[in-house]
C-alpha cells in the first residue's frame, strides 16, 4: 500500500451548524444508504485485496453518528473487510453527544472503533443554539458517562472559543467544566469565520459580533495554562493530550505522511500527488458506482510542494520539525534553504531551536501564518541547493 493511513467521510448531519464550512448535507437514509454502497466501491477499486494492514482509521464528517444502527453496521462490516483493523494503531470515530446509545457504542466496540471523537464546543446550552448545535450539555454528561461505563477510555473532546459574544470569563467556564472529566485527549479552536457558512452571511451584514482579538489571544494563554495545570501536555497548536494518547491519525497529517481518503469531498495524499473527490453527494454516489474512482482533481506534489508542507505542517506541532529528519528526507539541511527564514523568525522571537528541533515559541504560536509564509519557496532557491 502507498498509505496506511485511511479517512472517511461521512458528509451527513442533522443540522448544519452555523460555522461549518465542511462538505456535509442534511441526512436522508435512502441517500445515506447509497452512499455507504458508493464508499465500498470507491474503496474496492482504489485499494487491491482485502485486509490491508493499516496504522490509522478516521471516521469523520459530517456527522457518521447520524447514520443508523444498521448503516453504521454495514459501513463498519466494510471497512474491516477492506483493512486489517486488528493492526490498527488508532481507529476514531467522530459523533455529537446524544447519538452514541449503548448499542451504537456496542458496535462500535465490536468492530476495533477505540477512540471517539466528541464534538461538544461550549458547555452552555443557550450558546450551542446560537451556533447551531442539536445538543445540550446533560446529553454531553450521559455520552460521556455511557462511553466510560463500555470501557472507551480514549475519548476526544473538541471546544470552540471565541465564539459571537462570548467573553474570556465565560469561555473560562466551559473550559473548567470540560476538564473536570479529566479526559486523555481535548482539542480547541479559536472560531474561524468560513465563506458558504452562515456565520460568514451575518458577518458580512455586520451583524456576527466577535471577541476583540486581544480576548481571543487571552482564551488561549487560559487554555494553555489551564491544560499545563490538568497535566495534559499541548503537542501542537490546538491539541493536547496525557502521555499516549496523542491523535495518531492526525499526526499522519502533520509528519506529511501519506494516507486515503474515501468519500464525497474527501482528500488523499499519495507519493506524488494530492487527491480530491468530487464534493457534490449525487456526483460522488453516480461516479464511484461507476467506476470505483470519484475523483474531481489532482494536483502533483513535487519536491518544492513537498518541503513547503514539511514546514507548515512539522511546525504546527510542539516538537517542531526535526533537522535531522528533515536532512534524511530531503538531502540538505534546513539552514542551506532556509536561512534568512530562520534567521528573521528567530530575530521576531517567533522560532527556537531545541537540540535538532525547529519549533514555534509561545509567541509564534500566535502569528502561525506570517511564519509559515516565510518557508514559501521559488524554484529558483530550491535549484541553488540542489
Amino acid at each position: 500500500m502507498e498509505a496506511q493511513s485511511v479517512y472517511i467521510h461521512i458528509p451527513f448531519c442533522q443540522q448544519i451548524c452555523y460555522y461549518c464550512d465542511f462538505n456535509k448535507a442534511f441526512y436522508k437514509e435512502k441517500q445515506a444508504t447509497d452512499y455507504i454502497e458508493a464508499l465500498a466501491q470507491e474503496m474496492n477499486t482504489q485499494v487491491p485485496g482485502l485486509n490491508n494492514p493499516v496504522k490509522t482509521i478516521y471516521i469523520g464528517g459530517g456527522t457518521p453518528t447520524a447514520l443508523t444502527i444498521y448503516q453504521m453496521r454495514s459501513l463498519l462490516q466494510v471497512i474491516s473487510s477492506k483493512f486489517d483493523v486488528s493492526s490498527c494503531s488508532e481507529f476514531t470515530i467522530e459523533g455529537n453527544p446524544g447519538d452514541f446509545n449503548s448499542d451504537m457504542i456496542e458496535l462500535l466496540k465490536s468492530y476495533g472503533v477505540s477512540r471517539i471523537s466528541l464534538g461538544v464546543q461550549v458547555f452552555d446550552d443557550a450558546f450551542l443554539k446560537e451556533i447551531g448545535r442539536l445538543h445540550t450539555v446533560s446529553d454531553v454528561y450521559r455520552t460521556l458517562d455511557s462511553l466510560q461505563q463500555h470501557h472507551f477510555n480514549n475519548i476526544s473532546l473538541d471546544l470552540i472559543y471565541a465564539l459571537p459574544n462570548q467573553t474570556v470569563e465565560h469561555f473560562r467556564q466551559t473550559l473548567d467544566e470540560a476538564v473536570a472529566f479529566d479526559l486523555p485527549h481535548y482539542s480547541a479552536y479559536a472560531l474561524q469565520i468560513e465563506p458558504k457558512t452562515a456565520f460568514y452571511r451575518r458577518y458580512k451584514k455586520g451583524k456576527l459580533h466577535r471577541p476583540p482579538q486581544e480576548e481571543e489571544v487571552e482564551m488561549y494563554h487560559i487554555l494553555k495554562k489551564t491544560m499545563r495545570h490538568l497535566g495534559t501536555r499541548q503537542y501542537e497548536i490546538s491539541n493536547f493530550a496525557k502521555p499516549g494518547f496523542e491523535s495518531q491519525h492526525n499526526l499522519v497529517y502533520w509528519d506529511n505522511e501519506y494516507y486515503y481518503g474515501f468519500g464525497a469531498g474527501a482528500h488523499g495524499y499519495l507519493p506524488g500527488k494530492r487527491v480530491s473527490n468530487i464534493g457534490p453527494l449525487p456526483d460522488y454516489v453516480q461516479k464511484a458506482m461507476e467506476d470505483g474512482k470519484p475523483v474531481v482533481h489532482t494536483e502533483e506534489i513535487g519536491l518544492k510542494e513537498m518541503i513547503e508542507e514539511e514546514m507548515f505542517l512539522g511546525l504546527r506541532k510542539t516538537e517542531g520539525v526535526n533537522a535531522d529528519r528533515f536532512m534524511s528526507r530531503y538531502g540538505f539541511s534546513l539552514e542551506t534553504l532556509f536561512n534568512d527564514a530562520l534567521a528573521f523568525l528567530s530575530k521576531k522571537g517567533w522560532l527556537q531551536q531545541n537540540g535538532n528541533n525547529l519549533q514555534l515559541t509561545d509567541k509564534g504560536m500566535l502569528f502561525g501564518d506570517d511564519v509559515f509564509e516565510q518557508f514559501l519557496l521559488d524554484e529558483q532557491e530550491l535549484e541553488h541547493v540542489r
